[in-house]
């Protein structure tokens, strides 16, 4: 069944389906990771139904405070300098979804989608063409569900983190930023890969569900041809010692945004 939802009031409209990469919180924690400004070319790999992509348009256009109409005149083109999203997805139903979400935001120009295997980016895409490369990919290796949109998600048996992190590093200009979630157990993996594809890690946040909870998310941010050295961010809390949302995970769901 077909779901359209909204991610703030007088916001963007995002659309998924049961069997097609039900929106996560991953999703939306990972979001709150790249430091954006206009201008950015970002490219989603593995974009699904585009919910990624259409979060970081939302949060740029709160960050600058861009009220309706000024946003609808984005929308229209009037600015070519706002940040872009061009996301790289396998499964064609996904693409398809994706495609009417930027339609229906008025997004078309700014929310791409390419019905391909982030494997063969070089067929299509020069390197150096993305300031910002994201992904939430999959954790998990062994047996992988028999559903198709579910299997490409969560294992690793279409694409390899190695894989991924070797289209990042040729999708991303020098001192381009690679940015993703991963599990906290497989974070030494995450780690030494990217540094072998040269893309140096330099911010780690770990997710908590309380402060005194263990870690169940990491997201990570390596950078093109970037430095040795890593910073260690303060963990992002989900939830307060009354089990209320805190107001960072709030403002990540536009919860604190005016209705």
């Amino acid at each position: 069944m077909e779901r359209w939802e909204s991610l703030r009031p007088d916001g963007y409209r995002f659309v998924w389906e049961d069997g097609l990469f039900r929106p996560g919180t991953d999703s939306f924690l990972l979001s709150s990771m790249p430091r954006l400004k206009r201008g950015l070319r970002v490219c989603d790999l593995g974009s699904g139904t585009g919910l990624l992509g259409l979060l970081l348009l939302q949060r740029e256009a709160v960050q600058r405070g861009a009220s309706p109409s000024q946003e609808e005149a984005v929308q229209r083109g009037a600015s070519e300098a706002s940040l872009t999203v061009t996301g790289l997805e396998q499964l064609p139903a996904a693409v398809e979804l994706a495609e009417r979400c930027a339609a229906v935001n008025g997004l078309s120009g700014r929310l791409i989608s390419y019905c391909m295997d982030l494997r063969d980016a070089p067929q299509r895409f020069a390197t150096g063409s993305f300031d910002l490369v994201i992904s939430n990919p999959p954790y998990y290796g062994g047996v992988p569900s028999p559903r198709d949109a579910r299997r490409l998600a969560r294992h690793e048996s279409a694409c390899t983190l190695s894989e991924l992190a070797q289209a990042a590093a040729y999708l991303l200009r020098w001192g381009g930023a690679f940015c993703l979630s991963y599990k906290p157990e497989r974070l030494t993996d995450a780690l030494c890969i990217l540094r072998k594809a040269r893309c140096e890690p330099k911010r780690l946040r770990f997710v908590q569900e309380t402060a005194s909870a263990a870690p169940s998310l990491a997201l990570l941010e390596g950078r093109r041809g970037g430095n040795p050295g890593l910073s260690v961010e303060r963990p992002l809390i989900l939830r307060g010692p009354d089990g209320a949302p805190t107001p960072e995970l709030d403002a990540i769901y536009f919860r604190d945004a005016p209705s």
